[in-house]
């Protein structure tokens, strides 16, 4: 679908926490290069062939690589926590999953929990943020 576009693949969300449940699926951010156009259009293409692994339909999420120096947002901390790399090109994605890590440690973004309806909702933001 990408051919050289394709910088990535981790795989994250309850499948990589082993938190399966009976109604998981298997999430996987696709990382693409900046050039490649993230819309609709992905999805519709994807969803004419939708792939199913072991029991799970794989369900896509596309993205670009975020730069070095970009604000880190919750979902790239919980893909540098969780994510399983299952593909890349040049160690670019566990390149900068590292360094996203390293930011995780040095306390740029901290843990929140809060509860919303009946179940809790997990993420991290940005340290300078909080109170």
């Amino acid at each position: 679908m990408f051919g050289a576009r394709l910088i990535g693949i981790v795989a994250y969300g309850s499948w990589a926490r082993d938190e399966l449940t009976d109604r998981s699926d298997l999430d996987a951010l696709i990382i693409v290069t900046n050039g490649t156009g993230l819309n609709r259009d992905l999805y519709r293409r994807w969803d004419e062939a939708p792939l199913v692994w072991n029991g799970l339909c794989i369900e896509p999420h596309f993205a670009h690589l975020p730069d070095a120096d970009a604000p880190v947002a919750g979902f790239w901390a919980e893909v540098a926590i969780h994510g399983i790399v299952l593909f890349e090109r040049s160690y670019a994605v566990s390149r900068r999953l590292v360094e996203i890590r390293r930011r995780l440690s040095g306390g740029e973004l901290t843990r929140r929990c809060c509860a919303q309806s009946a179940s809790s909702h997990r993420g991290y933001t940005m340290s300078r943020q909080c109170c």
